[in-house]
Parts: C-alpha cells; sequence; structure tokens
C-alpha cells in the first residue's frame, strides 16, 4: 500500500516555487554528463554489434554510424547508453 500524500507534496512543491520565484531559495538542478562513445560501451558489456543495437532498440546500420563517427545518437539514445555505462547490470539481465 501507498502512503503518500499527493496533496501535501503539490502543496510544499507549490510552496517552493513561490520561495524560488521570490529568492529565498535556488531549486535543484543537475549536470548530466555525455555518455562515452557507443563502442566503448558496447566493447565494456561484452556485446555484439547486433546485441547491443537490439537492446537500444536501434538498427545494426544506427549503431554503426555511431561507432565510425557518421552520426551522433540523439534524445532516448544517448540516455539509454548513459544508463547502459552507468548501470551495466541493467542490460546483462537483459540478454
Amino acid at each position: 500500500m501507498n502512503n503518500r500524500d499527493i496533496g501535501l507534496e503539490i502543496l510544499e512543491g507549490l510552496e517552493e516555487i513561490k520561495s524560488f520565484k521570490k529568492g529565498k531559495t535556488q531549486l535543484k538542478t543537475s549536470e548530466l554528463s555525455m555518455p562515452s562513445q557507443p563502442k566503448e560501451i558496447r566493447s565494456k558489456l561484452n556485446l555484439t554489434q547486433s546485441a547491443f543495437a537490439g537492446l537500444l532498440g536501434v538498427s545494426m546500420r544506427t549503431l554503426q554510424d555511431w561507432e565510425q563517427g557518421r552520426r551522433s545518437p540523439q534524445g532516448p539514445a544517448i540516455a539509454l547508453l548513459r544508463i547502459a555505462e552507468q548501470h551495466p547490470e541493467v542490460f546483462s539481465d537483459l540478454h
């Protein structure tokens, strides 16, 4: 059973926004670093291009383009590569 009080969380969030607008507090932010090169991540996971492309949900051609520098990962692919690099156990559980 979930014991969260959503109404209270919303009110706390609104108070935080008001405090920020008045200059009384700073909002929490974080900079996400770019993941390593796809080939480097794939090598660390010990996966073939085909297997890695499948786990990322991209074509093998796309992965090859990334690895050979013809294209760069964008959007959700960057997030998946970051997860693959920082939490490789997630990917090893999938294949």
